[in-house]
């Protein structure tokens, strides 16, 4: 520490004087290199792209498995159990957990941040591989990567007359034209209506020759296959040879031959004797030969089309996607993770043109959603507060200074430093986006303090009579160590959240690099151009006499220096301050007693504190998800969505409906999104609020019941994907699942504060059971599994295969005429045998039960989830309410009940950064102890950290702003502001003691001179950080308003206290020998007045 010390010393003294001293000797590279730096920081701020948030990846991921027909138990049996079990086996797996609805699996896992997306879904595709035989043949399994740049940054609707026309030529001609634009990584096309080829079978004609079903099948899976056979040579080279023709049409298709079963082979007809290859029986043993069928002599030969009528049709509809009401084609564009949003929209925008042409004049492009002008309006929005943030910085240091020239200089290192910082993210590989430009314009008001210290120094010094250069080298000399050690210690304090992890962590660290990177600019600046402009710019006061002679100097210095001391305690400024100074300094006991009771006082507003997580997005529109009673069809999900649809269209201030009816979903089904139901998204029109047009739907919903219940989350899902508060149950059983779920939720029904509470287990689904008598069916030669093909082939079509259709795969379903309708139709299903048929209900219980409309599980275990939804921004004190709830609940043996959702994401980021915080004040304490060479005095420094908590804490409860991750990553930023102030005021009573002055009379000169520094600088941060605190425009609030308002809270008590609270205990932890010789001094009067009294003749 000794050696680290020293080290710091050296730095303070040698290197960063002899910085400036270089500077003002090259006067004309400093103004090169300004020149050089003004310029490239401009054109790498044109090169640098530009996002909503960082670009990063997230190691999740969804797979979503659709199984058309089957209830959530054989989903979650036949599908999501065997994935899930499957993934749990791969390294760095962190979490898993499965999902089983009607029709659709999803399982989401989480692996350790650090993993690449690409290793993820690596690892996810040969999991799947290894168990897709034992998954059924019709689910077909798909992974949705979990990074965000897999999330649309723009979608369009595309329709027409005639979208099945349309869907013919969209995929061939949009993907080319809009993959060519620069950064787009993958264009999606949904919606487009699939094809399918039918099979109606022709059952007499099949009993009639003795086929079946699996005979086609044989049929398909024989032939269409080009064999290479081998080569030939002759005279002109070698000839290959390859037997077959592809199947690659309905025609062809329906002319294969079927071949009965019954045929015999080759190797029967070599057994028989009639070998041509040799006497005896059996088959040759001739390797190579194959297994050849004959030709039934006695039946004619039969092809499909004579067995089945062949018909090639739409695929029945399954999703549906509309804009405001009309059917559309969907086209995604997701760009790559280097692209730049912005350009990624502007030129898909700019093909739209050519798309229309080349499709045809009758065809409508319509804007879905874009990221690009949310995120252009939101940068402009921040950089408008931060041009509002630097004006108001200048006329806070003009108000001080009372000069343009020395405002100028000073006010030159912020526009130098922000151009630094464009150069340092670029080079960094880190995009324009809103946490980089939040730290941007919340550094306007920090980058300009090491420079209004070094302006006021120098002032100072000019007006103490002293020659230019000396003045400015004296001036630079003096505040350097200071100014160096602040600059480090807030720049230290970010450092820890580089070991923050999750979400947060891969958020805020661009933001602390931008800022970092922003100070260290600044502190350069003010020792490199800062004492250049200076000395070009700045003059000395009017009147000031500069002696040639030393001694008439030396005098001439001093009695000028006494002469401005005097004028400066008269300024109204030290003329209120003194008085307090010499007050406190009289009674320390008092005022450190009064400024614990203030601390008291401050955590007794804890309680009173609301919490949040991160906020909202604070996008331009928001998400309907619309459930409805189980098991609603889908026709009945599309009339409901239907009247959901005119409602929002009918909504004034909204632009863009879209509506999604059982989709699959894309990415952010891997942060929570939901996946297969109903799902509507509005973007509502610029200048309209969209708290306001949810809150007019809402009501409007709420007057029609058939309509269904309607939840509303963020546009882009959110950054903090639950916004619940979810207490999970976990079981073994579904009894003990069921019992756990009934007493957590009646146990949280008197929490406040809740919209509502909601299980996952409450709604259930009417499914019919076949329960076969498997003795019954034995006795008739038919097995359990045997029954349910015989059953699902009656009750849904059944896929034989794939064709070739025109260059695509087109499944072939063998479909039935009449389909049992009713329950009782289902019982009557006939059932063939060895004896003729029967009925089902013969050999089976058929009966109607209820089932949930969802299972999940997680690492094999039965799960369910009971749902708080907060009615308010309080979510601290509703979190704590439903902890202590769910301690006293008493569960049923083997069921455990954990908290999760948006409170577990929030007590997790709250703990890593209550560590990060906590690192900071060491790490601060270190950078202290090796520049002052003390324990004591930075111990001292650190007393001003918890005062800044009162004006903090005060402010947010003031502003009823919720203390949330913003908030928490400005208390981090606070520590280093805060010590600034007071390295800056101990650093000059330390020179003055160095020079020989008693401690009381240092800490009074250097309080006094240190308070127009700390005063300009501190208002200089809170009038540069006011626009973001009130939001004047509103772009990124939900990121800088928090913060801004905690360190303009924090920053004011901090720096009123430490005006008073620093000089107070310095005097009592260094002036212990002082106060010595005071008292000594003090009983030696005494006794000597005694003395003197009793002297005295009576």
């Amino acid at each position: 520490m000794l050696d680290y010390a020293d080290a710091v010393v050296r730095i303070r003294k040698n290197t960063l004087h002899k910085l400036s001293k270089f500077s003002l000797a090259n006067r004309s590279v400093v103004a090169l290199v300004t020149v050089i730096i003004a310029i490239f920081g401009f054109v790498t701020l044109g090169s640098l792209k530009q996002e909503l948030i960082p670009s990063f990846e997230t190691p999740q991921a969804a797979i979503v498995t659709t199984y058309v027909g089957a209830s959530p138990e054989v989903i979650d049996s036949q599908v999501s159990q065997p994935i899930e079990e499957a993934v749990r086996a791969l390294d760095g797996l962190v979490s898993s957990s499965s999902t089983s609805q009607s029709n659709i699996s999803i399982v989401r896992v989480e692996f350790d941040y650090g993993t690449k997306t690409s290793k993820v879904k690596e690892d996810l595709n040969a999991a799947l591989a290894s168990i897709s035989s034992t998954l059924p043949g019709e689910a077909e399994p798909r992974i949705l990567s979990g990074s965000f740049d897999s999330v649309p940054i723009i979608a369009l609707g595309v329709s027409s007359p005639d979208n099945e026309a349309l869907g013919k030529i969209l995929e061939d001609v949009a993907t080319p034209l809009l993959s060519s634009v620069p950064g787009v990584r993958d264009v999606t096309v949904t919606g487009i209506r699939e094809k399918r080829v039918n099979l109606e079978l022709k059952t007499s004609v099949l009993t009639a020759n003795g086929l079946t079903q699996q005979n086609i099948v044989t049929a398909l899976q024989s032939n269409g296959f080009v064999i290479p056979a081998g080569t030939i040579d002759d005279n002109k080279g070698t000839i290959s040879v390859e037997v077959g023709t592809r199947v690659e049409s309905i025609s062809a298709f329906k002319s294969l031959p079927l071949i009965s079963s019954s045929s015999s082979s080759l190797s029967g007809m070599f057994g028989s004797g009639s070998n041509p290859f040799g006497s005896g029986s059996g088959t040759p043993s001739i390797p190579g030969v194959p297994t050849v069928p004959t030709v039934p002599a006695v039946k004619p030969l039969l092809t499909v089309s004579d067995v089945a009528t062949v018909t090639y049709e739409n695929a029945p509809v399954t999703n549906i996607s509309r804009v405001d009401g009309v059917d559309v084609l969907t086209l995604s564009i997701t760009k790559t993770q280097d692209g730049n949003t912005v350009a990624v929209s502007h030129g898909v925008q700019d093909k739209l043109d050519e798309l229309k042409q080349k499709l045809g004049s009758d065809v409508e492009i319509k804007t879905i959603f874009d990221q690009a002008p949310y995120v252009e309006q939101s940068l402009e929005d921040l950089t408008t507060e931060g041009m509002l943030g630097l004006t108001f910085a200048i006329i806070v240091i003009l108000v001080f200074l009372l000069s343009f020239r020395s405002t100028a200089v000073t006010a030159i290192s912020i526009p130098t430093s922000v151009l630094i910082t464009f150069i340092g993210l670029y080079f960094l590989d880190y995009s324009l986006n809103l946490f980089t430009l939040s730290a941007l314009t919340i550094a306007i008001g920090r980058v300009v303090d090491d420079s209004i210290v070094v302006i006021e120094n120098i002032n100072r010094h000019l007006s103490y009579g002293e020659p230019k250069k000396k003045a400015i080298t004296s001036a630079v000399r003096e505040v350097s160590g200071a100014i160096t050690a602040a600059t480090i210690t807030t720049v230290a304090v970010f450092l820890p959240i580089a070991l923050v992890g999750g979400l947060v962590g891969e958020l805020f660290r661009p933001f602390s690099f931008t800022f970092a990177i922003a100070l260290t600019a600044s502190l350069f600046v003010s020792l490199t151009i800062v004492p250049v402009l200076a000395y070009w710019f700045m003059k000395a006061p009017k009147g000031t006499v500069v002696e040639t002679d030393a001694s008439k100097a030396a005098a001439h210095a001093d009695a000028v220096r006494e002469a401005e001391e005097h004028k400066e305690r008269k300024s109204w400024l030290q003329r209120g301050y003194l008085p307090i100074l010499r007050s406190t300094q009289k009674h320390p006991v008092i005022t450190v007693i009064a400024s614990f009771m203030i601390l008291v006082f401050t955590f007794g507003l804890v309680p009173l504190l609301k919490t949040d997580f991160i906020g909202g997005s604070g996008s331009s529109g928001f998400v309907m998800n619309q459930t409805l009673e189980p098991g609603a069809t889908l026709d009945q999900k599309d009339k409901a969505a239907g009247k959901l649809e005119d409602i929002a269209l009918a909504t004034e201030g909204v632009e863009v409906v879209q509506t999604t009816i059982g989709s699959s979903g894309d990415s952010r089904v891997a942060f929570g999104a939901q996946a297969g139901g109903i799902s509507i998204q509005v973007i509502v029109k610029d200048g309209f609020d969209v708290t306001d047009v949810q809150n007019q739907i809402t009501t409007k919903v709420k007057s029609d019941s058939s309509i269904g219940e309607v939840k509303f989350g963020t546009g882009g899902g959110g950054f903090s994907g639950s916004s619940t508060i979810d207490i999970k149950i976990k079981a073994k059983d579904s009894a003990g699942l069921e019992a756990g779920v009934l007493a957590v939720q009646k146990a949280m029904k008197p929490v406040k504060d809740v919209s509502e509470i909601t299980n996952s287990l409450a709604d259930k689904q009417r499914t019919l059971r076949v329960k076969v008598d498997r003795k019954a069916a034995a006795r008739l030669g038919l097995t359990e599994t045997a029954v349910g093909g015989i059953v699902a082939g009656q009750m849904r079509p059944s896929s034989i295969g794939n064709l070739n259709v025109d260059g695509v795969s087109t499944p072939i379903y063998v479909v039935q005429n009449d389909l049992p309708a009713t329950i009782a139709d289902v019982r009557a299903i006939r059932i063939p045998t060895a004896t003729g048929t029967v009925s089902l209900d013969s050999i089976a219980d058929v009966y109607l039960t209820k089932v949930p409309v969802s299972l999940t599980t997680e690492k094999g275990d039965r799960t369910a989830t009971v749902s708080l939804t907060p009615d308010g921004k309080n979510l601290g004190a509703i979190s704590t309410d439903v902890t202590t709830r769910l301690a006293d609940v008493k569960l049923p043996t083997g069921v455990t009940a954990t908290i999760g959702g948006v409170t577990a994401s929030q007590a997790e980021s709250f703990s890593q950064l209550g560590l990060a915080l906590l690192a900071a004040i060491a790490i601060v304490f270190i950078v202290m102890v090796a520049t002052f060479r003390s324990i004591r005095q930075p111990l001292v420094l650190l007393i001003s950290i918890p005062f800044a908590a009162t004006g903090a804490l005060g402010l947010l409860l003031l502003t009823d702003t919720p203390l949330g991750v913003s908030a928490l990553i400005g208390m981090l930023l606070l520590v280093g502001i805060v010590v600034t102030n007071a390295i800056v005021l101990i650093d000059l009573i330390n020179q003055y003691r160095r020079e020989g002055k008693p401690i009381q009379e240092a800490i009074m000169d250097g309080a006094r001179q240190r308070l127009r520094p700390i005063l300009m600088t501190a208002l200089a941060t809170i009038f540069a950080l006011m626009p973001m605190a009130f939001g004047i425009t509103g772009g990124g609030g939900f990121i800088s308003q928090p913060l801004a308002i905690v360190v303009i809270g924090g920053l004011f008590s901090s720096t009123v206290l430490t005006l008073v609270i620093v000089p107070v205990l310095y005097w009592l932890v260094e002036g212990g020998k002082d106060r010595k010789v005071v008292r000594k001094e003090k009983r030696a009067a005494k006794k000597a007045a005694k003395a003197v009294s009793m002297a005295e003749p009576a």
